[in-house]
């Protein structure tokens, strides 16, 4: 179990990989070869929303990023997207213009892992991140929220359906993230995606399960346990996140590691992505960090007494690759 493979999330570097950058992507080799010496199998790629008027003019830019990696020996490295509807994208939109656009962009995403190579498309791709519903000048909450969520979820459904076929014909699974409440309005827990997923027929539409998420928005390991056989039986677990409650160093961390990864690791082949924030200035804001920034090698000065991102996803794997042995 020990030699299974392990991602690292770009999200401790940035959100934008800048695709059409060559001196920027020549710092996002020299990142993932950093990384690889390490024992990283592969990234988990954030894929930035670009503002074209056509999302699928985007495509190209990756096509052309994965021949860069290619190109500098990184052939065998793995790669999975890491994905985010807009209020412009809402599945779950009243408004068929705006569903329509967002099956159209959320294709255009599914081609962009493809181009990558990659066969996991994950995140918060059913409700708008960090975008919380209000009536009236007012916040909605509790009873009030959910009755709100309800008809969004069932307009959603075909929609889902329709990229579920058309991921499949690109070889990509879709994996919904449930965020906690902390973050986005819904859905916040695995049990959130399920039900959701029971009026959608595609398999190649599943859940991403994080641990963060799991700690600050779950009902509690029984639940849990329950959610991890029905998404195996399902045939739905599509990706599985190792990430703190604060989002930052795994190595001393508060993730329950036996309660979560114990259900998963029986019924779940593919990659653990380590998922770490970094306080970079696009996630102040929306994650409330109050922490200093993990330097970055080769963009930041060294801070005395402050670990580098390199040496938070090396003591990262290492604790995850102890945890693993563990589990035999």
């Amino acid at each position: 179990m020990s030699t299974r493979d392990i991602y690292l999330s770009f999200f401790m570097f940035t959100v934008n990989l800048h695709p059409d950058d060559p001196q920027y992507t020549e710092g996002v080799v020299r990142h993932m070869e950093e990384l690889c010496s390490m024992g990283y199998a592969g990234f988990d790629l954030p894929v930035f929303p670009h503002g074209s008027s056509n999302p699928q003019e985007d495509v190209p830019r990756y096509e052309q990023l994965r021949k860069a990696l290619d190109a500098a020996g990184l052939t065998e490295v793995g790669l999975t997207t890491n994905v985010a509807t807009t209020p412009a994208c809402d599945p779950t939109s009243m408004d068929a213009s705006v569903r329509d656009a967002a099956l159209v962009y959320l294709k255009s995403r599914v081609d962009i892992t493809a181009a990558l190579g990659g066969t996991i498309m994950a995140g918060p791709v059913l409700f708008p991140y960090n975008v919380f519903p209000t009536a009236h000048g007012e916040t909605l909450w509790s009873d009030a929220l959910q009755d709100w969520l309800l008809p969004r979820y069932e307009i959603a459904r075909p929609l889902f359906e329709q990229l579920g076929e058309y991921a499949a014909g690109q070889g990509v699974r879709v994996a919904i993230e449930p965020v906690d409440h902390w973050e986005t309005p819904a859905p916040n827990m695995v049990r959130d995606v399920l039900d959701f997923l029971g009026g959608v027929r595609s398999p190649h539409i599943g859940v991403c399960v994080d641990s963060s998420h799991v700690v600050l928005g779950s009902s509690g390991p029984e639940a849990y346990l329950r959610d991890i056989e029905d998404c195996a039986r399902q045939q739905r677990l599509h990706y599985v996140q190792v990430s703190p409650p604060d989002r930052g160093e795994v190595a001393d961390s508060w993730i329950p590691w036996r309660e979560f990864l114990d259900p998963v690791l029986p019924v779940y082949e593919g990659p653990l992505l380590i998922e770490v924030f970094n306080a970079i200035p696009e996630f102040l804001n929306s994650l409330r960090l109050t922490r200093r920034k993990f330097w970055i090698p080769g963009e930041d000065e060294p801070v005395a007494g402050v670990p580098s991102a390199y040496d938070v996803a090396r003591d990262g794997i290492d604790k995850l690759r102890t945890e693993l042995a563990v589990s035999g």
